[in-house]
């Protein structure tokens, strides 16, 4: 299967675009829209939710991954093995935390280029016919060099910031479940955050961190919506208090 993980949203033309293309290259294969509304434009918060989302999907799924702000510059068209996936996207961090998680990882520059190439959609020209090459079964060596990725050393392995916020107002952080004792408590300014279990476990109005099904830490208020009651947003700051 082909899972899409980008930032160009459901309105508009262009995850209806990549679809086509798709669609025309690898007619027989599945796609799945997880992500069209990752981090826009922020491949650092991005990163972080590509890491636990694509966990879920079984060996030998790839991953078109689009979130580049960079295209048409310099940045590197990458093909990336990691955990038995493959993932087809920018070399500008987006992967950083899948190649650092995942077993016998392996790299390699896109070489090839369609005839036509626009120079702010490579989304649609380069990254999904690769994406539908490989997922009909060419192999990268077909399309690409191997080479290096850029690496973030810097980058946390746990990020205490808001990388997300969903449908419903909850708020998901860049720290896995495991990195948090249920006795910690979350801080966002003045306002200290307690863990509970499930949304059932405390009373409507009151907000809580938990772990979501994905193995992220994601702070909610029952009934209500975290970012607006408590102005969570993509890269807000949390302190992690004992």
């Amino acid at each position: 299967m082909i899972v899409l993980f980008t930032d160009f949203g459901l309105a508009g033309p262009y995850t209806g675009q990549v679809n086509a293309v798709l669609q025309q290259v690898a007619p027989a294969v599945p796609v799945i829209q997880l992500f069209a509304d990752a981090p826009a434009r922020q491949p650092k918060p991005a990163a972080y939710l590509l890491a636990a989302y694509a966990a879920w999907f079984p060996a030998g799924t790839v991953l078109l991954c689009v979130v580049d702000p960079g295209v048409g510059g310099e940045r590197r068209a990458l093909i990336v093995e990691a955990g038995g996936r493959t993932y087809v996207g920018p070399d500008n961090g987006l992967f950083e935390l899948v190649l650092r998680r995942g077993a016998a990882t392996r790299c390699w520059e896109i070489a090839w280029r369609p005839a036509r190439l626009s120079a702010s959609f490579h989304g649609r020209d380069l990254f999904a016919p690769v994406a539908a090459r490989l997922a009909r079964g060419e192999p990268p060596s077909a399309m690409a060099r191997e080479t290096a990725p850029v690496r973030l050393a810097d980058w946390p392995d746990d990020l205490a910031e808001i990388v997300y916020t969903d449908h419903y107002g909850n708020a998901l952080t860049g720290l896995r479940g495991e990195c948090l004792a249920t006795t910690a408590r979350l801080a966002c300014g003045a306002r200290q955050i307690a863990h509970a279990a499930t949304f059932s476990a405390v009373p409507p109005g009151e907000a809580f961190w938990y772990v979501n099904a994905n193995g992220l830490v994601e702070i909610a208020v029952n009934c209500g919506r975290a970012d607006r009651d408590l102005g969570l947003a993509i890269g807000r700051e949390l302190a992690i208090l004992p």
